[in-house]
């Protein structure tokens, strides 16, 4: 009965089970095994073409480092005000890159539209030694308020990144979520409409602690290595990382899990919708839901058990519901009827 976030959910029992096989025997150490190698192989086939992955084990380290190797000291990163980098990261994207900046472009439904990244990058002063350099420009897919961006949404802002010179990075921490709900392919959504880097996310989704930066771009891809030995995040015995990303790409788990996952998300939307006194803030597109509810009846479900955030700098009431690979049905059932019996008695 546990809403509060997908990284409450325990691990995926193929991943598990995946852990203790790479338990066995030895192996060469800081990702000369043969398990990281074929994480490799296996995203250059989920995206169709050669990648340089490097797996880290959290979504910061793979946000900071990825942008680390797009943005010079002096440089702009460009992004929603919600997004992760800019709230949740302490300062990890400042540390990494040596000191750039984070620019926030304001937009609905925790996205950045093409529109305002080509009037921002087209005011931006670049060659001006007085103003930090426009550099990267990075989406949180799926957004900080579960939606998700469309191909052409990419697309469009990729060609005015592109025009400008400008990197384009992606917060992936749920991008199998926003890869379900569109029902595309992982190449489309990236590299194919112009994604430079992405920080492909598992740990929200069942994995332990693993996440791989994935370059399209091998340029790119060239000085990773040494930033992320330098930052700490060579481990040492990667092929326990690298297990979790093998069991995560084996026949589409990673799709599975997260189909479940918005499944859930959608049957509890869908059953709140009739509760009195609700509203809903954003879409459904991923598996957070953002809804505003009466006091007494959030009170009323916190008394009965159920665990959820309020979400800050809303208007009271307002809180987030995040379901996992783990939710149960009888989970979200419960929930949604309780809301029903508490709104129709205040």
């Amino acid at each position: 009965m546990n809403f509060c976030s997908d990284n409450v959910a325990g691990i995926a029992p193929e991943i598990l089970e995946a852990i203790a096989r790479a338990n066995a025997g030895t192996m060469p150490s800081y990702g000369g095994d043969e398990i990281t190698a074929r994480v490799e192989k296996r995203l250059g086939e989920i995206f169709e073409r050669e990648v340089w992955a490097f797996p880290v084990t959290t979504g910061t380290a793979a946000n900071a480092l990825a942008l680390s190797t797009l943005t010079p000291p002096y440089g702009a990163v460009y992004c929603h005000p919600e997004a992760h980098i800019m709230v949740d990261e302490c300062g990890a994207p400042e540390l990494y890159t040596g000191g750039a900046k984070l620019v926030p472009i304001a937009g609905a439904g925790g996205k950045i539209s093409a529109r305002d990244v080509a009037e921002t990058l087209d005011n931006a002063r670049a060659g001006d030694v007085h103003h930090v350099q426009p550099a990267a420009v990075s989406l949180t897919q799926a957004s900080e308020c579960g939606t998700a961006y469309t191909v052409a949404e990419v697309g469009a802002i990729a060609a005015v990144t592109k025009k400008h010179g400008v990197k384009l990075h992606m917060d992936g921490a749920r991008f199998a979520n926003a890869v379900a709900h569109l029902n595309v392919t992982p190449a489309d959504i990236t590299w194919k409409a112009g994604v430079d880097v992405l920080s492909f996310g598992a740990t929200k989704n069942g994995a332990l602690a693993a996440e791989a930066v994935v370059f399209f771009d091998k340029e790119l891809a060239a000085s990773f290595g040494f930033r992320r030995k330098r930052a700490g995040h060579l481990i040492s015995k990667m092929r326990f990382i690298s297990a979790q990303l093998d069991a995560y790409l084996t026949n589409d788990l990673w799709l599975r899990l997260a189909r479940h996952a918005n499944a859930m998300a959608q049957k509890l939307v869908g059953g709140l919708q009739s509760v009195p006194g609700v509203h809903l803030l954003y879409p459904v597109e991923a598996n957070e839901i953002f809804i505003r509810l009466p006091l007494q009846t959030l009170a009323g479900l916190r008394q009965a058990g159920f665990q959820f955030y309020d979400w800050p700098g809303a208007a009271p009431g307002t809180i987030r519901l995040v379901t996992s690979f783990a939710t149960s049905a009888a989970d979200v059932d419960a929930f949604i009827a309780k809301a029903n019996t508490l709104a129709k008695a205040a």
